[in-house]
């Protein structure tokens, strides 16, 4: 006689109600964080989409132009420094060889007038038509007194020029020492910030995409857990029924209806039937149970993704609260300190162009005026020369006067055109310097400043609005993570401990063994087909007819089970 030990069975069972009870307790609780954590994805989502229609909206796109052009004009400005300082520097050699000029014309002049002087003393010793030569003289000694006195008011604007333009050279020259690097540096920081704005925009029209999809993903992997929770169910059911088996194996307790004994046999096949039957339930669980713990770290990935891009999205990587709109206000703070400065530095050489254009139209005008004079000289000498001869001796000496006043105003003219190119070049220089200095007028410059900072207070506006929606999101994120996390865990948890399952049907495998094969008798086999009809599940039932075949027997309900099912044709499939 063959009696399986009675402690092995009762482990057993308490071993398979064990882990029945807390599959229930389980799948219930996971059940409920899925359900909790899908709804607050969903609510992540509409959040992480606010964010991105406020992060890339227009204003931005203008701020993002702005800073582009403001950019580009401090990096002209850079690049126009040491031009402006050459031209500067030309103007003043220009300007030193315009006074060396302006030295013989002074003795020139000066020489008219004293030619003039005694070509009157002369002509006041002739007889003939003395009024006349005096009246040549006077002339003479008129225009050559005007065109001295044009000539050094020249010489005084002159001197104001060459001051001007080595304090606008010597400013200029300390200016582009100390600042050019910093323009150099503000011009890259401000395309950097361009460029960082135009990423914001493009990431954050990207972020809705992102999170649609991720959504998506995170939906059919939550559906997917939910399918895989009702396997936890399906699998308590079996857990009852192998319960039950092995309580009918077991020796029978009192009752007021007692049941048929169970022979040694048929307590043995019931036995070895559960273990068969556990092993199995145990395999399909834990596939199950992987898969739900996949579906959950794809879950916790997708959404850690998507709200990590949020946070870069707003703040820094690390996840900070600082906007990125801050830190683009605090770089035009800079550049609009610097802007201030090139426009103070850039007044010197603009005062320096305006006393150049002013000097010019003087020295201009005077070097016209001596040309007039110096024809008008030349010719009152010609013919103050040409009447004198007539005289004959008593004339000779005021020809010698005339043609030395008509040689001396001919050199004044030579003097003058040398001046004129000198005054040209001067001219031009001036000319390509107002051109840089309208290009990169500080002015100019400083006109951006108002646009950029309006464009970021269209956006500021909403920015204490970002504050707290990321903080929502992260809070959510946080405790949707913090769910997620449970629900794996506690499914990580159950599949270690449905584990064991395995042993427990070795366990009873090994108390069931016997030199042969069971023989169940007629009442055994009953037994067994009411077994059969307890089954929710197809996957029992195929464990059981395999089972009984490797017996050598047929169950009858099993049988009447098949006919009954390829009899049926409704359309309902079993599990």
């Amino acid at each position: 006689m063959f009696v399986i030990p009675a402690n092995t069975l009762t482990e057993a069972t308490a071993a398979i109600e064990d882990v029945s009870s807390r599959i229930e307790d389980v799948f219930a609780q996971v059940g409920h964080e899925l359900g909790r954590g899908h709804l607050i994805f969903k609510e992540l989502n509409q959040g992480l989409a606010t964010l991105s229609e406020e992060l890339s909206g227009a204003e931005i796109e203008g701020a993002a132009t702005a800073l582009q052009e403001i950019s580009a004009r401090l990096s002209e400005l850079a690049e126009a420094l040491p031009a402006e300082s050459a031209l500067l520097a030309t103007i003043g050699t220009s300007t030193a060889e315009a006074s060396s000029l302006l030295k013989p014309l002074f003795k020139h002049i000066g020489m008219i007038t004293i030619i003039a002087r005694s070509a009157r003393i002369e002509a006041a010793s002739l007889d003939g038509d003395r009024e006349g030569f005096l009246a040549f003289t006077q002339e003479a000694y008129d225009l050559g007194k005007a065109v001295q006195g044009s000539i050094e008011g020249c010489a005084r604007d002159q001197q104001r020029l060459s001051e001007a333009v080595v304090t606008a050279a010597g400013r200029q020259k300390e200016f582009e020492s100390r600042y050019r690097n910093q323009l150099v540096a503000e011009s890259a920081e401000l395309g950097q910030a361009y460029g960082g704005l135009r990423d914001q925009r493009r990431s954050s029209s990207q972020l809705a995409v992102l999170a649609s999809t991720s959504t998506k993903k995170i939906a059919e992997a939550v559906g997917s857990a939910i399918i895989s929770l009702q396997a936890g169910d399906s699998t308590r059911q079996r857990l009852e029924h192998v319960s039950h088996g092995l309580g009918l194996a077991s020796e029978a307790s009192p009752s007021l209806v007692p049941e048929p004994d169970t022979s040694d046999d048929g307590a043995r096949a019931i036995c070895q039937l559960q273990a068969a039957l556990l092993r199995d339930a145990q395999r399909e669980f834990g596939g199950d149970i992987g898969q739900i713990v996949r579906a959950l770290t794809a879950i916790l990935h997708d959404a850690g993704s998507v709200v990590g891009h949020g946070r870069t999205l707003f703040g820094s990587a690390d996840g900070g609260s600082s906007s990125f709109l801050a830190r683009i206000k605090q770089t035009l703070a800079h550049a609009s300190t610097l802007i201030a400065t090139c426009e103070s530095a850039g007044r010197s050489v603009d005062e320096a162009l305006g006393i150049v254009e002013d000097t010019l139209a003087k020295f201009r005008q005077a070097i016209a005026g001596l040309a007039e004079a110096t024809v008008d000289i030349t010719l009152i000498g010609m013919n103050a020369g040409l009447k004198a001869s007539h005289l004959g001796s008593r004339g000779s000496a005021f020809v010698v006067i005339a043609n030395e006043l008509k040689a001396t105003a001919d050199q004044v003219s030579v003097g003058a055109g040398r001046l004129r190119p000198v005054l040209d070049g001067i001219e031009r220089s001036a000319n390509e310097l107002k051109e840089l200095r309208v290009q990169g007028n500080a002015t100019q410059l400083a006109n951006l400043e108002p646009q950029i900072l309006q464009a970021l207070r269209e956006i500021e506006t909403g920015n204490e609005r970002l504050g707290k929606l990321m903080s929502r999101l992260v809070d959510e994120g946080a405790e949707f993570e913090g769910l997620m996390n449970s629900a794996q865990g506690l499914m990580s948890s159950l599949g270690e401990g449905s584990a064991a399952l395995p042993a427990v049907a070795a366990r009873l495998e090994t108390a069931s063994a016997g030199a042969q094969r069971p023989q169940p008798e007629a009442q055994d086999q009953a037994m067994l087909d009411d077994l059969f009809a307890r089954y929710t599940m197809e996957r029992e039932r195929d464990v059981h007819r395999e089972f009984l075949q490797s017996l050598g027997l047929a169950s009858i309900a099993a049988a009447r089970r098949v006919e009954a099912v390829e009899a049926a044709d409704d359309g309902i499939e079993l599990f």
